[in-house]
């Protein structure tokens, strides 16, 4: 198989974009003997944030977190790193962006999968008259929330390149798509206002894009049946699919191999990220089983009926706290019973809320943080409520029980 090469935005930076590309919303400070490239630090930066540490507790698809061998989101991001590395070295492009946006992609997923993404969509609907998406919300942590400590122990928010941040917003891998190109324009990335509205800015993002959709329709198989969710008849339906191409297909590792290769081969500057038709047409067929089989079966709904209540529960009795002028006062007060709420929500509060607003006996002076005060002075209750959004989006399954828990136990 030959190498195609590509006009990679970011394989040189001769390319007439590459400023723009690896631009930041602020400057990084620097080591003289560092031997990394823009996207490597990028990679590293997302490795050591809280987000990304948190994936390992956040439900993929299964709900089911004393189970060691159920994919996680950690596992899945890690899976479509997979994917789109082997992609871009085989097509010239650059596998150090791929991977800094693979392991972001999904940063912005709310806890309990899919299903708390539409919850929180709901609240936030409701209360702010917007949508939420895990992709737009992806961008907003690592832009707003993601605190690191730089040389001097102060703590920054994560300045990933444009790149990055673009491949975050725009993967969104739900929409049937062949042939992907990325867009002309470098646009203001918080002109995205709905998921897939626009196309990565890179190829590197694209691969990734079309890796998403390989890595998570093939793991999601194996889990269902280690899980029992697909019968002996439903499996021999899936194998038949599967071997439509290939009749030496056995398991899901095959099928990702295949439409891996099929890429590499396909894929042209002409053309696009591309899957031959015939691949296409059998990656589509098989989405469209897990979705009758696996996405839609009648077991998720009393997970879905708990993850719903919790995550509501949460919000509901964080918002009766707001209090215009007094809301550090207003939670001390209602979640006297709730110590772990109360603790963890104060200590969000305070890192992103203007310093005169923080009680004293809040101020914790070993720390020292450099960011965006986004929620300023809470005297908006539009912005207390977002940073509730914020907060339970953040949380792992397992941080979200726990608080759910202590706030019914008597």
């Amino acid at each position: 198989m030959s190498t195609k090469v590509f006009k990679s935005v970011a394989v040189t930076n001769k390319h007439p974009n590459w400023e723009m590309l690896t631009s930041r919303p602020s400057e990084l400070y620097s080591r003289s003997d560092d031997v990394r490239s823009p996207f490597a630090r990028d990679f590293t930066r997302i490795l050591h944030s809280m987000a990304y540490r948190r994936l390992k507790h956040k439900t993929q698809v299964f709900f089911n977190i004393n189970n060691d061998h159920i994919c996680t989101r950690m596992e899945h991001v890690n899976h479509v790193d997979s994917v789109s590395s082997t992609i871009a070295r085989e097509l010239g492009l650059n596998d150090e962006l791929t991977k800094a946006i693979s392991i972001g992609h999904d940063l912005g997923h709310a806890p309990f999968g899919h299903h708390g993404e539409k919850v929180i969509s709901k609240l936030t609907e409701k209360h702010l008259d917007k949508k939420f998406w895990h992709e737009q919300n992806g961008l907003r942590f690592v832009d707003k929330i993601e605190l690191l400590e730089d040389n001097y122990k102060v703590g920054k928010n994560l300045d990933l390149t444009y790149a990055v941040r673009d491949g975050i917003i725009s993967h969104c891998g739900e929409l049937d798509e062949n042939g992907l190109r990325p867009r002309d324009e470098l646009i203001n990335l918080n002109d995205f206002t709905s998921a897939g509205q626009y196309q990565p800015a890179t190829w590197e993002g694209c691969v990734v894009k079309i890796s998403d959709k390989i890595a998570y329709v093939g793991r999601d198989i194996e889990d269902a049946i280690n899980l029992g969710f697909l019968d002996k008849k439903d499996q021999n339906k899936l194998l038949k699919m599967a071997r439509s191409n290939d009749e030496n297909v056995m398991n899901t590792t095959v099928i990702m191999h295949n439409m891996i290769i099929d890429i590499c081969k396909n894929s042209t500057p002409e053309k696009g990220i591309s899957l031959s038709k015939t691949f296409l047409d059998q990656l589509n067929e098989i989405k469209s089983f897990n979705y009758e089989h696996i996405y839609g079966n009648k077991r998720f709904k009393p997970f879905m009926h708990y993850a719903e209540l919790i995550i509501t529960e949460i919000f509901n009795i964080l918002l009766e706290c707001y209090d215009e002028k007094h809301t550090f006062s207003a939670l001390k007060a209602n979640l006297q019973y709730s110590k772990k709420l109360l603790d963890s929500f104060t200590k969000w509060l305070c890192k992103y809320c203007d310093s005169e607003i923080i009680p004293e006996k809040y101020i914790d002076n070993s720390v020292v943080l450099d960011n965006e005060k986004i929620y300023g002075k809470l005297d908006n209750k539009n912005l207390y409520i977002q940073a509730i959004i914020d907060y339970i989006s953040g949380m792992t399954d397992h941080f979200a029980i726990d608080i759910f828990n202590e706030m019914i136990t008597y």
